[in-house]
């Protein structure tokens, strides 16, 4: 099992990133028995956040309350890839971001460094 993150950066605030999680060695098709994706993000000094989570119901997707409204979960189960749309990003957004299967924290892949910052 394995998941690389990418498409993280620096950004003005306000600005908008899409990062990306490909998955390999487990599948996110719903209709495959696939596993649900989500993302989390830490940030030095916080406690760790789970941002969203695409489970059974791809049509409900979990948000943090921080991220409703901004930020938008996805996923292409050609490419068995996932995503997470974030738009207008405040300072706070500022952490690394994580995908991980069935979204567990234990299960994540290699984070992402997303920056907003003036």
């Amino acid at each position: 099992v394995q998941l690389q993150a990418s498409g993280g950066g620096l950004v003005q605030p306000g600005g908008s990133l899409r990062l990306s999680c490909v998955a390999s060695g487990f599948s996110l098709d719903n209709s495959l028995d696939g596993s649900a994706i989500g993302w989390f993000r830490q940030a030095p000094g916080k406690e760790r956040e789970l941002v969203s989570c695409l489970g059974v119901h791809p049509s409900r997707p979990y948000y943090g309350d921080s991220v409703k409204g901004r930020f938008f979960a996805s996923k292409d189960t050609a490419k068995n890839t996932a995503y997470l749309q974030m738009n207008s990003l405040k300072r706070e957004d500022t952490a690394v971001y994580y995908c991980a299967k069935d979204c567990d924290y234990d299960l994540r892949g290699k984070g992402t460094q997303v920056t907003v910052s003036s």
